[in-house]
């Protein structure tokens, strides 16, 4: 893939790709509409091809958290059309890559070294490109190293590029105001911590090591010696992505093992640690023939508040389902029904987000659960692609759910996914402390 000499910095610059990707998403839908009239051959899929090239040219181009916006919608299925989400994942470890100039700029201004006073061989074409950073290889003392750089410029301008981001995100996900500042505020936070480095390597360090008993995960090892603010130096670690790891044609059984290290990885870390990787897309995980999994990038991390997690995994719960009081209270307190909604409304989305909790929360009702049988996950991604176009949420300029719930949900989603697309059948039982203390007193 050929490589990027430059990303646009000043706000200017990058306000000015912002603009042309949105008159390009316009002009492609003046053409469609125009076609059409004269009648002219013409699909929705086609317009949205266009719009989906048109759009990630521009944002694979400035980098940062305009590609990671791209990265984030080619995981939630239900928020744009196929054609989107298929480009758009190429954002995942397939953007194109820094020259080598840029590479050793951004070493120059970090340590005041290059690469070669640093290790003992470094690879300046990169192995892998993502959204806020890409991955080179390296030998440090006859250990070799992947060097996770940071795309100059991406820290500083998250929050500009988030606000000129608006009226493209408006257009394409088709979101109301107040749906819109709630996801960016929440998305902003994330992608500010995301952009931090050292942040970054203090957390990999502390979650690596209380989930280091979990059977069949491995980690790198780190080292902040080598690293910075905004490079991460770590160990390479060996293994397939989820697309070639299939290709290869693994047995049940290692899918089996394979898919319950990944939902144990989850499970530990919500119930346990109150503080999640909720970045599930394949291009942070590295699957083996033998069955291991391996987590390489802990740079998206989402602190689970007491209040919204005591809340949330008693609503996901089956046992809930027959106690109508009490899940309304919990809509209540999670948003999802809001103290102006009139009765009548109140009952509406009462229903609605109750069918929502029996299908989220179906894995949770079982001992076992198997996400390899067909259409579960294509259910799950319909429904709330379904929601999407209810007229008494598009209408209604307002937010419903926590803000906390975008990336928790993104969580259970990213999830879902990697275990549907694995075919694992996995145990799932929920932790007993999970059980609502009036279920528990009904009990004794």
């Amino acid at each position: 893939m050929k490589s990027q000499e430059k990303i646009p910095t000043s706000k200017v610059a990058r306000a000015s790709k912002f603009a042309n990707a949105t008159l390009k998403v316009g002009g492609n839908y003046v053409k469609h509409y125009a076609k059409k009239m004269v009648g002219s051959p013409v699909t929705k899929e086609e317009l949205h091809a266009e719009n989906a090239k048109d759009v990630y040219d521009a944002l694979s181009n400035l980098k940062g958290s305009a590609l990671k916006m791209a990265q984030m919608m080619s995981m939630d299925k239900n928020l744009l059309p196929r054609a989107y989400t298929d480009k758009f994942s190429m954002s995942q470890y397939s953007a194109p890559p820094l020259s080598a100039p840029l590479v050793m700029k951004t070493f120059k201004s970090n340590f005041g070294k290059s690469p070669s006073d640093l290790y003992d061989e470094f690879d300046f074409d990169a192995k892998n490109a993502a959204s806020i950073g890409q991955v080179h290889q390296a030998y440090k003392d006859g250990k070799k190293l992947a060097v996770k750089i940071q795309y100059p410029g991406v820290a500083d301008s998250i929050t500009s590029d988030l606000r000129m981001a608006r009226p493209l995100a408006v257009q394409l996900l088709n979101l109301n105001d107040a749906e819109i500042e709630r996801y960016f505020s929440e998305v902003q936070e994330r992608l500010l911590e995301e952009a931090d480095y050292e942040l970054e390597l203090k957390r990999s360090m502390e979650i690596t090591q209380a989930i280091s008993h979990i059977p069949n995960l491995f980690f790198p090892t780190y080292y902040p010696e080598l690293s910075s603010k905004r490079i991460i130096s770590m160990d390479w670690i060996e293994g397939k992505h989820l697309k070639e790891f299939l290709q290869t044609n693994p047995s049940q059984e290692v899918r089996n093992q394979i898919g319950q290290a990944l939902w144990d990885f989850y499970d530990f870390q919500i119930h346990e640690l109150k503080t999640v990787h909720a970045d599930p897309h394949p291009g942070n995980f590295m699957f083996t023939q033998d069955g291991k999994l391996g987590v390489i990038d802990f740079g998206c991390i989402k602190e689970v508040p007491t209040h919204f997690y005591d809340n949330y995994f008693q609503m996901i719960n089956f046992d809930l389902l027959e106690n109508d009081e009490r899940l309304g209270e919990i809509f209540r307190e999670l948003e999802f029904i809001l103290k102006e909604d009139s009765p009548e409304m109140q009952v509406f989305f009462h229903k609605l987000f109750k069918q929502m909790i029996e299908i989220l929360g179906r894995p949770f009702s079982k001992a076992t659960f198997d996400f390899g049988q067909n259409g579960y996950v294509d259910e799950v991604y319909a429904f709330f692609e379904e929601v999407s176009k209810i007229k008494e949420l598009k209408s209604a300029n307002v937010a419903r759910g926590s803000q906390h719930g975008l990336y928790i949900n993104r969580t259970y989603f990213g999830l879902y996914t990697l275990l549907n697309d694995l075919g694992a059948n996995i145990v799932t039982t929920k932790p007993e402390h999970l059980t609502p203390t009036y279920l528990k007193e009904v009990a004794v």
